[in-house]
């Protein structure tokens, strides 16, 4: 059963306190409405405008003599926008409830006022984008229109052929409108950025500033892609009869099967495709896997919209002058804020990167206080033209890192300040290299001695256990470790010599050192800390290698031909283990394994490939392991799980897809779970997976 708390969007709405409060929130809303609806740059973000309309509403209901003509209340877009194209039919806005109480309030109304249960539930994403009326006729598209103020929208038919998933022309030459979203996906929205800016304009705020000032833009120098998603039709005057027909008295759902077999865009072929539920509970229940998904998907959503999927059913519901009354839109918690810069920290990573992390007002996203946030890079401050004391739009969805996605430059005061950049390392005041867009220390690794031996020895690489920070920073400040291939030549003396060392404690730790001699060289990636990769990508660099010295003597060519290494990564790879070529000799002297158990390594040049022993249950499979392992499992790291999949002839991955093969779902396993119910992926449980791998399983 779904409950309110999944859903945080039940606080009450700020009680105005009088005429002068209601009359200040009616002028702020509107202001901020048409800025939302004119270029999507507006001073609140979605959850504080929908707190205001509440508290806006609730005061006209308690006091309806009081409303003044320019409320927000009841108007499409807040009133806002307009147009001089007029709309064959109203193109209305959607009303709003925050919790599952709520919805089943307004579902229980919706069965009240049509006399009977609703047929069905189509259950879909809320878009984050503009609304906009697509007009075909014969086949080609004629003219595009805003939703404007739901009567009339304004003609942007210039976007003609910068929108995905809008064709030119249909499948067949029929006659109809289409109505649906604008939007820019994750990666439409950073490309449209670096274009941008590489033009002289000030970056876009978030995706939805980016369509909305893209869709009407006529006169740049240049142009930016955007996706539609349809989310419904309606025949035109000159419509075939056969098709009007079809189009007023199939289901919701079934238009849209209509829709897509012309070639339009819905939102069918997306990780979040409409279905269609029978009744409240289990609309609940598709809202809650929707907002699973919500991180991972490659466009924002801002909620769930429920529709009454039968044209019966919509007809006897009928509209009011701003929403239809058999529609819904379930609002999930924000996951952008505006907040403001308050300063930039430069960090120093182990690698001996300076990594900048904004310092922010703290902001409530997405059900947690949001403090810091990712920028990147100098080069991302200065192309997104950052400055202290900006407001800023901050992004967080899911378990993703919070990052600042552009300034609200409309908001600045001139009291900003430009953000400083390091002249020295801040670790070590070292000189630092500025040649790529990441900066470093030129000490490398050395300026982070205690951090890079700490992360070596960590449980998913030499897993050395009683190493601790503490332990670390004993042996640096004695001088025994300078690096990690140190630990391999510490004498028992040297350890007993340290504070609250002794005997035993002593000879554990040595115990624990010599067994990391004879971790896989995946694991010894790992712990060389290699930029470009992590703990997947040493695996499966180890299995294509299989030795330490073939992955020496690979090119960048060769290095490519690990799967998941592009042109970019892999001059970096061959330049890191250059530069790691010292600790490596250091680290294969004291007699570290740097081999990979069962590894093929690739044929030399002309020579034939060896005879593939690369069997087991999950042989050529895509694994995803998710939730948390219990049984035998339960002691596994998830870096250790996804070493067995692939000692069990898998592959392992953090994503599910249409090309995953199995899902492990542990207990609380989530949104990935919910996904692959979705696609149809069989799951096992940890108990199942164990008995499956049970022969690699012995080797943990």
């Amino acid at each position: 059963m779904v409950t309110g708390k999944m859903f945080d969007m039940t606080t009450p709405a700020a009680l105005l306190a009088d005429d002068t409060a209601y009359a200040e929130a009616v002028e702020t809303a509107v202001k901020a409405a048409a800025a939302y609806y004119a270029t999507g740059e507006s001073a609140l973000d979605d959850e504080a405008y929908d707190r205001l309309a509440r508290a806006i509403t609730a005061y006209e209901a308690e006091h309806p003599e009081r409303v003044l003509p320019g409320s927000p209340s009841g108007k499409v877009a807040g009133g806002a926008a307009q147009g001089d194209v007029p709309h064959t039919v109203a193109m209305l806005s959607l009303d709003n409830v925050f919790s599952p109480e709520e919805f089943t309030t307004w579902a229980a109304s919706v069965e009240r006022r049509i006399g009977r249960p609703v047929a069905g539930w189509s259950v879909e994403p809320k878009l984050d984008g503009l609304a906009v009326a697509a007009r075909y006729v014969d086949g080609r598209l004629a003219r595009l229109i805003t939703r404007g103020d739901g009567r009339a929208g304004e003609d942007v038919s210039h976007a003609i052929g910068t929108i995905v998933g809008l064709p030119e022309k249909l499948g067949e030459p029929a006659t109809l409108e289409v109505r649906g979203e604008v939007l820019m996906t994750t990666d439409q929205f950073e490309r449209a950025n670096t274009v941008r800016t590489a033009h002289g304009g000030a970056p876009f705020v978030n995706p939805r500033n980016g369509a909305a000032g893209s869709l009407r833009a006529k006169d740049r120098p240049y142009t930016v892609e955007m996706t539609f998603f349809c989310y419904g039709a309606l025949p035109l005057p000159d419509t075939a009869a056969e098709l009007a027909d079809a189009l007023g008295e199939s289901t919701h759902s079934e238009v849209l099967d209509r829709v897509a077999g012309l070639g339009v865009h819905t939102a069918a072929d997306t990780a979040v495709p409409p279905r269609t539920a029978s009744g409240a509970a289990e609309v609940l229940e598709r809202v809650a896997e929707i907002a699973g998904l919500r991180a991972e998907l490659p466009f924002g959503i801002d909620g769930v919209v429920i529709k009454a999927d039968s044209a019966a059913d919509q007809r006897d519901a009928g509209s009011g002058t701003r929403a239809p009354r058999w529609a819904i839109a379930f609002k999930l918690p924000a996951v952008e804020k505006v907040t403001t810069l308050v300063s930039v920290e430069w960090n120093v990573g182990r690698t001996g990167i300076i990594a900048p992390r904004a310092v922010l007002e703290p902001v409530r996203i997405d059900g947690s206080t949001v403090t810091y946030a990712t920028l990147h890079n100098p080069a991302d401050i200065t192309g997104r033209d950052l400055r202290i004391g900006d407001h800023v739009m901050v992004y967080k969805a899911g378990d993703v890192i919070p990052r600042v996605e552009a300034p609200v430059a409309h908001l600045r005061t001139g009291a900003e300040q430009p953000i400083v950049f390091p002249e020295v390392c801040p670790q070590c005041g070292s000189e630092i290299d500025t040649s790529e867009q990441r900066w470093r220390c030129v000490r490398g690794r050395d300026c982070r001695v205690v951090a890079s031996i700490s992360y070596a020895v960590g449980r998913d690489q030499l897993d050395i256990e009683g190493l601790g920070t503490t332990r670390v920073v004993q042996l640096v400040d004695a001088g025994l470790a300078g690096d990690v291939a140190d630990l391999f030549t510490l004498t028992r003396e040297q350890l007993l010599s340290l504070d609250r060392m002794g005997e035993t404690s002593t000879d554990n730790l040595l115990a624990a050192i010599d067994a990391a001699k004879r971790q896989p060289l995946a694991r010894v990636l790992a712990a060389l800390g290699v930029r470009g990769t992590g703990r997947s990508m040493s695996r499966r660099i180890a299995r294509h290698f299989a030795t330490m010295d073939r992955l020496r003597a690979a090119d960048a060519a060769a290095i490519e031909q690990v799967e998941g290494i592009g042109t970019g990564k892999a001059p970096v790879i061959v330049e890191e283990l250059a530069e790691l070529a010292p600790l490596i000799d250091k680290l294969t002297v004291a007699g570290v394994n740097m081999t990979e158990p069962g590894a093929t390594p690739p044929p030399a040049e002309g020579e034939e490939p060896a005879p593939s022993d690369a069997g087991g249950p999950l042989a050529g499979q895509t694994v995803v392991v998710t939730g948390a392992m219990t049984g035998s499992l339960e002691k596994l790291s998830r870096n250790q799980v996804n070493e067995l999949v692939e000692r069990a002839g898998g592959k392992s991955s953090s994503s599910v897809s249409k090309r995953t093969a199995l899902v492990v779902a542990g207990e609380k396993a989530g949104s990935k779970r919910a996904k692959a119910e979705e696609l149809g992926i069989p799951l096992m449980t940890p108990a199942e997976f164990a008995a499956l791998v049970a022969d690699f399983l012995d080797e943990e």
